[in-house]
């Protein structure tokens, strides 16, 4: 009987997996989301900017992490637009290009925002470090037209805006190493506010950086997304996705438990 389950067919673990996958999608229950302190600072620092207050959110991510890190983007970029703070987008990932637009200008729409005056997308650099130093010296010779191809020395919406320092907020949403590369390149050089999310498995590595204030918040993976949903009250596809991937996680405990029961029922055997 153990050498049986030892050897149970890899395909039932699949099966089960696709179902914990689907169930809870279909059945549609959403579980209690729970903020944590490091999501609720970027929540909290955005309330406490008045009204055309500047922010800006570099989307440097493409469509591999789109799942984890774009309802951040979007959950951020309504809590931005519902405030009456002015975006200002950008990537240094040539692949967040085309998230970053339709994201800040579809959600812009919905609140009557004006392309311009209320937000722009400068689209993207490359160069990372040099962007970002380039930025810090000044913003307009860095990015000198916009995505759209419009100058940006003419746009409404960078009024008072001349480098990296005049910032009110930057966010990083990254899937790779750029969140070190602001801090090093922009926060330590020009001292703005600077907070972060990403994919969880970079989560863990950002957490010294909170520990030394040089992140004032993070959120990290779909729970981060989520959280941020949570806050601003506009539960979307994060909080959504979070009953799966709770049920996927639990199953995986039960698998890893199953496996150690039965390798010390062999050896007992034996």
């Amino acid at each position: 009987m153990i050498e049986r389950l030892i050897n149970i067919d890899r395909r039932l673990i699949f099966v089960l997996v696709a179902m914990a996958v689907t169930i809870p999608l279909l059945a549609r229950f959403n579980l209690p989301v729970r903020t944590t302190k490091e999501v609720e600072n970027i929540y909290n620092k955005i309330n406490s900017l008045p009204k055309n207050s500047h922010i800006l959110i570099a989307f440097d991510y493409d469509p591999a992490s789109k799942e984890e890190l774009q309802p951040m983007a979007e959950a951020l970029l309504h809590h931005c637009y519902r405030n009456d703070i002015k975006v200002v987008g950008m990537t240094l990932n040539p692949g967040g290009t085309g998230l970053a637009v339709r994201a800040i200008e579809d959600i812009g729409k919905e609140y009557g925002k004006t392309k311009g005056a209320d937000f722009v997308f400068l689209g993207y650099k490359t160069g990372v470090e040099l962007v970002m130093i380039n930025m810090g010296e000044n913003i307009f010779s860095a990015f000198p037209q916009d995505f759209h191809g419009n100058a940006t020395i003419d746009l409404p919406v960078l009024n008072g805006v001349d480098s990296l320092e005049d910032f009110d907020y930057v966010v990083d949403l990254a899937s790779g190493s750029s969140i070190e590369a602001w801090i090093a390149f922009g926060k330590e050089k020009y001292g703005f506010d600077f907070g972060a999310g990403c994919t969880a498995v970079i989560g863990p590595d950002m957490y010294p950086f909170m520990q030394s204030e040089q992140l004032n918040g993070l959120m990290s993976g779909l729970k981060g997304a989520a959280e941020y949903e949570t806050l601003i009250e506009r539960e979307s596809s994060a909080v959504a996705g979070m009953s799966p991937q709770s049920v996927v996680h639990v199953l995986v405990v039960l698998f890893v438990l199953f496996g150690n029961a039965m390798y010390f029922l062999s050896r007992k055997k034996r």
